[in-house]
Formats: C-alpha cells, sequence, structure tokens
C-alpha cells in the first residue's frame, strides 16, 4: 500500500492528523473560529508543532474556548493563565486572547455570528481582514498571523497540488 502525498510540513504524528483531519477544512462555529484565531496568534514567533501540542492545554486553560467566559476572565484567571506551564506564558498573548473574546461577543452582536463577518473576507486578502480586526480592537492579529488562521479554517486552499488533502477539500 503506498503512502499518501500530502504537504510536506508535517512531520510528527500530530501534525499529520492535523493537517489530515483539520487544516483546510471550513470552520463555521464561532467558538472553533475563535479558538483557530486564538492558537494562531499563539503561535507568533513558535513553531506551529509547539502550539499543536499544547492545543489540548489551551482548550483547558481558556474554558474550551467559551467565548463569554473567557470575555468575563479578570486579574486572577490572568494570573492563573501566566502560571500555566501547559500554554505559552506570553503576557501579551494571554492579555490578546482576553480582549479578542470580548471583541468576538461585539461581532456577533453586529453580524448575528462570528462566522459571518469573518467568512464575509473570504476571497479578499490577509491584509484586508488583520486591517479591519485590528481597527475592531483585535490583537495578535497581523497579516502573517491572519493568513495562517485563514488557512487553517479553510478560506483558503494553501494544500500542496500534490496533497491528496488539496483535490478533496477543492476551491
Amino acid at each position: 500500500m503506498s503512502e499518501k502525498q500530502r504537504c510536506k510540513w508535517p512531520s510528527n504524528p500530530l501534525a499529520i492528523a492535523y493537517h489530515d483531519e483539520e487544516w483546510g477544512v471550513p470552520v463555521h462555529d464561532d467558538r472553533k473560529l475563535f479558538e483557530c484565531l486564538t492558537l494562531e496568534g499563539a503561535q507568533a514567533g513558535l513553531s506551529w508543532d509547539t502550539i499543536l501540542a499544547k492545543r489540548d492545554n489551551y482548550r483547558r486553560a481558556f474554558a474550551r474556548f467559551d467565548l463569554k467566559k473567557v470575555a468575563a476572565y479578570g486579574a486572577r484567571e490572568r494570573r492563573r493563565l501566566l502560571a500555566d506551564a501547559g500554554i505559552v506564558r506570553h503576557s501579551g498573548k494571554i492579555d490578546a486572547t482576553i480582549e479578542n473574546a470580548r471583541r468576538v461577543l461585539e461581532l456577533r452582536k453586529e453580524f448575528g455570528s462570528f462566522s459571518k463577518y469573518i467568512w464575509s473576507f473570504a476571497g479578499r486578502d490577509a491584509e484586508a481582514l488583520s486591517r479591519d480586526l485590528r481597527r475592531r480592537g483585535f490583537r495578535f492579529v497581523g497579516p502573517t498571523t491572519v493568513y495562517a488562521f485563514m488557512q487553517a479554517v479553510g478560506m483558503v486552499n494553501d494544500h500542496e497540488e500534490s496533497c491528496f488533502r488539496r483535490h478533496q477539500l477543492g476551491k
């Protein structure tokens, strides 16, 4: 039996499973979109393998990315997160996650869902989404991070030409 051809970047079992089952699959669930945005922001300056290995810890630390719970985090929760070795203990990234949860809740009021807002940028470049997110008070959402987010949630299909997932996911 021959090995499936996949993109070159997944190099360990966790990354291969993520690539084969999740990366590039369209996401429309607000909680999952918030999780993806948070993890992509956490990855800034680090390897994706590091963040992927910590993903379950992030889910635990941030109440499974429950928007209302994270948006309500205060000084006590922030101290707890800064002491949590299971996540990246970067005060700016932790503060951004809490603030971004608040911004997502505002977007839901305006657009009906975070998904409707995010997907309104499908077919546009990451720069446009990044600029609008920053204008709305989001943090750790530069163009590189936003492009990685767009790849992860299926807004763009960047699987390599030879990758079996590229053809499964189509455009």
